[in-house]
């Protein structure tokens, strides 16, 4: 494989990230919509859906280790692939987040109203920001942004916190709608755990960029 045909591959590959990345922000933001209107059908479609993104993940994987084993790339090039393999096992985690908040809907089921939380729709979209924006400062190799995204995620906690109170005052003040209230702050859960999975990319980044591995806050 010559210079032009890894520098080919390795387009091929961010591009192909790019789309994954797309696709489960995307089922992140439906799963919070298919919740909030407890829409079971819808529900079950986006479950089967997630299969998608498990084979687009996994075959990117077998195409990536191919390319290293081709071409044995050094350095940066190296690095890129290496941090690809992370990413992309990121974000089909992210896609797993979202089926289960389908699963969380299913569970929830359609009869008894959802409270209205409006922290949710905001930790939802602070996650898909911060992703957008990881995505992207790996594209461009932006060490400085993917430092300073991390630190946004103290937002989605804060929100996950508010979260719980409300859904704690809810079971104290009603019992009976203790599952119904655990359900739901599984699925805040989810998404907090989405944006912790933004600062797993942001760290791939520095290190494609600079070589240094370490956890970021």
């Amino acid at each position: 494989m010559t210079r032009t045909e890894l520098d080919r591959e390795l387009q091929r590959l961010q591009d192909q990230m790019v789309t994954l990345g797309s696709k489960v922000s995307s089922a992140l933001e439906e799963a919070v919509d298919i919740l909030r209107r407890q829409d079971l059908e819808a529900a079950r479609r986006l479950i089967a859906a997630d299969r998608a993104i498990d084979e687009q993940r996994y075959g990117m994987e077998a195409h990536i280790l191919t390319t290293i084993a081709r071409q044995q790339p050094m350095a940066t090039d190296l690095r890129t692939l290496a941090a690809m393999l992370e990413i992309i096992a990121d974000l089909e985690r992210i896609g797993d987040y979202a089926e289960g908040i389908a699963k969380i809907t299913l569970l929830y089921g359609a009869e008894e109203p959802m409270p209205p939380i409006p922290q949710i729709p905001k930790m939802l979209q602070k996650s898909r920001e911060m992703l957008d924006r990881a995505l992207e400062a790996f594209l461009e190799g932006d060490v400085e942004a993917a430092r300073a995204i991390p630190a946004e995620d103290d937002i989605v906690d804060a929100l996950y916190n508010e979260v719980n109170q409300i859904l704690l005052d809810m079971m104290l003040e009603d019992p009976k709608k203790t599952e119904q209230t655990n359900l739901l702050l599984w699925a805040a859960h989810n998404l907090e755990r989405s944006a912790d999975r933004v600062t797993n990319i942001c760290e791939r980044v520095v290190f494609t960029v600079t070589g240094d591995m370490h956890e970021l806050d």
